[in-house]
């Protein structure tokens, strides 16, 4: 009878996109990261091939994204600011101050519009 218009995000639901996102934040800051201690902290070699590995995995998760490679990436670029501050706080001991804070919801909110706003196709 009644037929509920679902909301216009793409072609996938928020927290799939989401979920995507992260992944490829994890993939993409924890295979630099293997590859960083490798170079910088005489870490073994295989250190940075297990980089080099997830790194590639990374641009295999971004596919993922119903989005066009354009707005994919640039609304990741906005993810992976937040993500970065957690991993460098969490990691390295990092402590952001509240422009950092700051900075980055700026970055997410700008993130948000750029993947989720609906558009006419």
């Amino acid at each position: 009878m009644f037929h509920q218009k679902k909301p216009y995000f793409g072609d996938m639901n928020i927290l799939r996109s989401f979920a995507v996102f992260i992944l490829a934040g994890l993939c993409e800051i924890g295979g630099g990261y293997l590859i960083w201690l490798w170079l910088k902290n005489d870490k073994p070699l295989w250190f940075g091939i297990l980089g080099a590995v997830i790194l590639a995995f990374y641009g295999v998760v971004a596919t993922w994204q119903s989005a066009g490679f354009g707005r994919v990436y640039a609304a990741y670029g906005g993810i992976f600011i937040l993500m970065a501050l957690i991993w460098a706080w969490r990691i390295d001991g990092f402590k952001p101050d509240k422009y950092d804070v700051i900075g980055a919801l700026i970055a997410i909110i700008g993130a948000c519009i750029i993947i989720f706003t609906p558009r006419n196709k």
